[in-house]
């Protein structure tokens, strides 16, 4: 049962150096998803991977009793020491892949409609 307080999302800070810790505009993030394996996992970063500004992405089941995904995304630093913030990429690589699901399940339901007409006639 979820509680109100259930995160199935969580953005792990960044050290920069300030004694502060930032996800806001950080080149290089990790996030903790929860209820979700290799499924997501592979695809997101097979995804984000296809990126130009990503110059590291990978994921990790912590153990196979946990249901959650450490995910770590790195940009790359351009020729004026600036990045791709990592929460965009991540996001764009959520959108992308949410895109290529849409796609793929219209094309199942237009191949079932077929193939039961098929059937009828």
């Amino acid at each position: 049962m979820q509680t109100n307080d259930y995160i199935k999302l969580q953005v792990c800070p960044v050290d920069d150096g300030t004694n502060t810790k930032s996800t806001i505009g950080a080149p290089n993030l990790s996030f903790i998803i929860r209820d979700e394996d290799h499924t997501l996992g592979n695809s997101l970063r097979h995804i984000i991977m296809k990126n130009p500004a990503v110059d590291f992405c990978g994921y990790t089941i912590p153990h196979p009793s946990e249901s959650k995904i450490n995910f770590r995304i790195q940009s790359k630093i351009n020729e004026d020491s600036t990045a791709v913030p990592a929460i965009d990429i991540f996001r764009k690589g959520l959108l992308d892949l949410k895109e290529m699901c849409s796609i793929v399940l219209e094309k199942y339901e237009e191949s079932v409609k077929t193939f039961k007409e098929m059937e009828t006639s």
